[in-house]
């Protein structure tokens, strides 16, 4: 396999530059970061992980033990076009400090790797996540256009409307030894693109209306920070379940384009099924009844909330914000956001469970302790009970 099958379907050796633009690139990524005057290869780079097992060699040990995932790991780097389709994998790598992405990448770069150099041109694109920032600098060197969420800067609680914006461009694009490549070799000789477009119409439509959606800004933000709508709670008043039927009904295509994808589609149920098992009060603003704040639980720290604001018209859901890191961006929306509207609009509407099973049903958990039962006071409630006769 390694020598007769793998060399023919995987490899910068295996595809033309050319090959990998006409065939294996969106126009949504084309038209979101490409150049219409340029002919530029459009890659996404990631390091993913495989479990080993602990070496008898303990150098080794130490150098494949992975501190950020807390077991031993090794790292092939994934190098895939926009529709999915594997180019390359690189490696694998050891897992310790010293091989996170931006190293990784650099060491590709630096060894000259299946002569990826010569394969790419200048001004080629790489979309990459922030674990590749330390390496910005060498592709910068190499004229390569590379494109990563935006940090928050320092002493920011939440991402500026234009940064959560771009950064939503970058990850609208699907990130993704000898097995790997076998596998990633077989999937690109007999299987479809992961990622592919109904019609170049559809892509470039979709493109054209999320280049548009990032130049905004987000006026319900303003609103809300301008007159201090997520401190004071004497603005806000609860409203039982009959006061939401005004709110527009949508269906998944509606819903879809509102969120600009089904990333955040898919975690609604969840956010629901906590939610409603939970604090489930929503509220409205006692001078705009179409204006709601809803209180949602964080996925990943239970001691944090955030308040949601959803702004609706009759046939229409207008603006919305968020007060997580990304919830500012109208370029779609944060989970949060998505999981409220697709309730209101679509799930509050089917009725019943939402599909999410509670396995800590059927697990103990050491903290659910009985209070103590204080024996003194059952000793003096059975010298005052009568026998029976």
């Amino acid at each position: 396999m390694m020598t007769c099958f793998v060399p023919y379907n995987l490899g910068f050796e295996h595809i033309t530059r050319e090959d990998v633009i006409n065939d294996h690139t969106r126009h949504l990524a084309q038209t979101l970061f490409g150049d219409i005057d340029k002919s530029q290869a459009i890659l996404v780079l990631d390091g993913t992980y495989i479990n080993t097992a602990k070496s008898n060699n303990f150098r080794y040990q130490r150098r494949s033990y992975s501190i950020h995932k807390g077991r031993s790991l090794i790292k092939p780097m994934v190098i895939v076009t926009t529709t999915g389709y594997f180019v390359s994998i690189q490696g694998p790598y050891l897992a310790d400090h010293k091989n996170n992405d931006a190293s990784i990448l650099e060491h590709i770069m630096k060894t000259n790797a299946e002569d990826i150099k010569n394969w790419l041109s200048e001004d080629d694109i790489f979309i990459v996540d922030r674990g590749f920032r330390d390496a910005l600098p060498l592709l910068e060197d190499l004229g390569i256009q590379a494109e990563m969420p935006r940090f928050l800067e320092k002493g920011q609680k939440q991402m500026s409307t234009s940064d959560a914006n771009k950064s939503r461009l970058v990850t609208n694009i699907p990130f993704v030894g000898d097995y790997v490549r076998i596998v990633c070799a077989l999937s690109n000789k007999f299987f479809p693109p992961l990622s592919k477009s109904h019609s170049k119409e559809e892509d470039e439509a979709d493109a054209a209306k999320m280049l548009y959606l990032s130049k905004q800004v987000n006026n319900l933000q303003r609103l809300v920070e301008d007159n201090g709508l997520n401190r004071r709670p004497t603005q806000w008043q609860p409203v039982p379940e009959c006061g939401i039927e005004n709110f527009p009904t949508l269906d998944e295509e509606q819903l879809r384009n509102l969120t600009c994808g089904t990333y955040q589609l898919k975690l609604s149920r969840s956010y629901i099924q906590e939610h409603i098992d939970g604090d489930c009060d929503i509220w409205f603003h006692k001078d705009n009844d179409r204006l709601l704040r809803v209180k949602i639980q964080s996925r990943h720290t239970s001691s944090k909330q955030y308040l949601v604001c959803i702004e609706f018209s009759d046939c229409s859901v207008d603006a919305w914000y968020c007060t997580c890191r990304a919830g500012a961006r109208v370029v779609g929306m944060c989970s949060h956001i998505a999981a409220i509207i697709w309730y209101l609009s679509k799930g509050r509407h089917e009725g019943g469970k939402y599909g999410v099973r509670d396995w800590g049903e059927h697990v103990l958990d050491a903290a659910d302790i009985p209070p103590p039962v204080d024996e003194s006071d059952s000793d003096a409630s059975s010298c005052d009970s009568v026998p029976e006769e």
